[in-house]
């Protein structure tokens, strides 16, 4: 026999896969995570704790400040006005004696004055007043009205009737809506009360009024020069 029918032909031999760097597996990149050194890491921690430290330390400083200054009661500021006080001063000027309304705690002054008439000419005692629903009604006395004044402390609001208060028919001047006057010429002066409470609260309000000025005295007449007969 001859080599070369001992050896078992090509065909009958395994084939051999070639080897291919591209054919291991693939291996997903992992995030990357920044080191830090240990002493930068240090130091943020302790300025993140010095903030929270000065943090603590101004809210201690600025609490009792807030403990020393309560919050204000939600009924408000209430002043403290003594409307007979000032009346009485206001009196030797005015030439009678101003209205001062005693309705008990149900109505509060929140400021009485006389005002000496210069920018107006009329010369007036005047009183605030909050109603028991938080209305607010101003009285205006004075013994030289005139009508363009009346018209100026009425806003021009039109007549629209009359309305007994204190057993007296005051002039009612109503715009329909929140503003409303009430006028009376009374004893040798004129009132006003305007404001925006109820009808109720005007007249109660009213007859306190006419009561005050009923229990006071009428003002004197002005002196004429008497004629003296020529010698």
């Amino acid at each position: 026999m001859s080599e070369t029918q001992d050896k078992p032909p090509a065909d009958s031999q395994p084939d051999a896969a070639p080897a291919h760097p591209t054919d291991a597996p693939v291996i997903p990149d992992a995030p990357y995570r920044p080191v830090i050194a240990a002493k930068a890491a240090k130091r943020a921690n302790a300025s993140v704790i010095g903030m929270v430290i000065a943090l603590l330390l101004c809210v201690l400083a600025f609490l009792p400040i807030v403990l020393m200054n309560p919050a204000p009661k939600s009924e408000g500021f209430r002043p403290n006005v003594d409307v007979s006080a000032i009346a009485r001063n206001a009196a030797g000027v005015a030439g009678f004696t101003p209205a001062t309304p005693d309705t008990g705690a149900a109505f509060r002054p929140n400021y009485a004055r006389w005002e000496s008439g210069t920018g107006s000419g009329v010369p007036t005692w005047e009183v605030g007043f909050l109603t028991p629903k938080e209305a607010f009604i101003g009285l205006t006395q004075t013994a030289q009205a005139n009508p363009t004044w009346v018209l100026q402390q009425t806003d021009n609001l039109p007549v629209t009737g009359t309305r007994n208060a204190g057993g007296q028919d005051w002039e009612l001047r109503d715009s329909g809506k929140e503003k409303r006057s009430m006028v009376l010429e009374y004893r040798g002066t004129t009132i006003i009360l305007s404001g925006t409470a109820s009808l109720d609260e005007f007249a109660t309000l009213a007859a306190a009024v006419v009561k005050s000025v009923e229990q006071a005295p009428l003002p004197s007449a002005p002196a004429t020069p008497s004629s003296q007969p020529s010698a």
